[in-house]
């Protein structure tokens, strides 16, 4: 490995002389199929040198973060005093960066026992019941178990058993998330809390009737509009056909699937090379509330894009995922990331619109296919909906079907 990135003997001579010269070749290949350049591998094979040395790696022993911590300050520190480096951060970041994946390739990083958290076994035992006996998706299980996570480490400084728990504590709790959140979020939080203490009370862990007795904001079904760009806008959203640039090519596919199909960023983020029929010309979308795929066509405008894509922009590895990052380490493209692509270029378009992430564009979607004279069902069905009620919130935004509600005689009924 070290013969394909150096060229004078020298220099290779020291790269294999130095300790663990396998494990660093063989990292080094690693990174190599998961897409780094060769200049960012020949400034990883550098850093490994110091790596080895500053952390005495010869001797076999395992490594804690604090002690890479510990010797990335050293070295940054080195680094500034023999002037090759104007500031500590950059040396300080590479060598931990460098040693963290490397260690964690060998096996050898010890990573400390995480903290528990404050009633751990209930909070467990809770989300399992949402996964295995209700069906819930991923999305919504670790939602709730966020928000229950927030009210046990609220609770937890009261230094009492849970079976003490009062309806008190939870309004208190939401009362203090009141400061900092919205109605929306409180309500969000007050509805995972009725649902654990409702399960709590089924295991007799406390008292009955405190899940009713949980109060949240008041919220009205039809108070907002949906939020999404005008469907104008989208044109101007998605990257150019002949545009030549590897993050262009990527995100008008990425865009088109958001805005054509409206799915959803985690949809999107788990789409997998085999869910492409291109003998058929169709897509397989996963629905995690409806735990099925669903086929839709493929249209020519779509396939061309993820197929440029593919045979231009995305690199050869082993992940299965369509959508990667551009730089190394290849790695799936995150649902943040995903979030990312979509709210830059609005950021970018100055587009004006109360939502910037992917969502924004499922809603584009629906209004979109409202105005080309859909129905609520057809509209759903395309959305992935489980029922019409998810639906019908587009129908404020029918602006030609009110007016003709507004038109519509009476015969002196009124």
């Amino acid at each position: 490995m070290f013969d394909k990135l150096f060229k004078r003997p020298s220099t290779i001579a020291r790269h294999l002389n130095a300790p663990l010269a396998s494990e660093r070749a063989s990292f080094l290949s690693q990174c190599a199929e998961d897409g780094a350049a060769p200049d960012t591998l020949v400034r990883i094979a550098r850093e490994l040198v110091v790596v080895v040395r500053e952390l005495d790696l010869a001797s076999g022993h395992l490594v804690t973060p604090a002690a890479v911590d510990s010797a990335a300050e050293h070295w940054a520190k080195q680094q500034k005093r023999r002037h090759r480096a104007h500031t500590l951060r950059w040396s300080r970041m590479l060598f931990r960066q460098t040693a963290t994946a490397w260690l964690s390739y060998l096996g050898r990083l010890c990573i400390p026992a995480p903290t528990p958290q404050p009633f751990a076994l209930l909070i467990n035992a809770f989300v399992d019941y949402l996964q295995h006996e209700r069906g819930l998706s991923a999305a919504t299980v670790a939602n709730y178990q966020w928000h229950v996570q927030r009210f046990f480490a609220d609770f937890s400084a009261r230094q009492c058993p849970f079976a003490e728990v009062r309806v008190e504590d939870t309004d208190a709790f939401l009362a203090r998330q009141g400061v900092h959140w919205c109605r929306v979020s409180i309500a969000s939080s007050a509805k995972a809390l009725r649902a654990f203490f409702r399960y709590a009370e089924g295991q007799g862990w406390c008292q009955p009737a405190i899940a009713s007795a949980i109060e949240s904001p008041r919220l009205f079904r039809d108070e907002t509009l949906p939020g999404g760009p005008a469907w104008e806008n989208i044109g101007q959203l998605i990257p150019p056909v002949d545009s030549q640039q590897p993050r262009h090519i990527r995100d008008r596919a990425i865009l088109l699937l958001f805005a054509v199909y409206g799915l959803r960023r985690g949809e999107v983020a788990e789409l997998r090379l085999e869910d492409l029929d291109w003998t058929n010309a169709c897509i397989a979308v996963a629905r995690a509330k409806q735990h099925c795929s669903q086929l839709y066509p493929l249209t020519d405008e779509v396939g061309s894009a993820i197929v440029r894509y593919l045979q231009a922009v995305r690199p050869r590895c082993r992940h299965r995922e369509v959508f990667l990052t551009l730089r190394a380490p290849i790695r799936p493209l995150s649902a943040g990331g995903l979030y990312h692509v979509t709210c830059s270029r609005l950021h970018h378009l100055g587009v004006q619109t109360p939502h910037w992430g992917p969502h924004a564009l499922r809603h584009a979607c629906a209004c979109h296919l409202l105005a080309e004279g859909l129905s609520l069902d057809a509209i759903g069905d395309h959305l992935g909906h489980r029922s019409l009620s998810s639906t019908r919130h587009y129908a404020k935004v029918d602006l030609a079907g009110l007016r003709e509600v507004a038109r519509f005689d009476l015969g002196g009924l009124l």
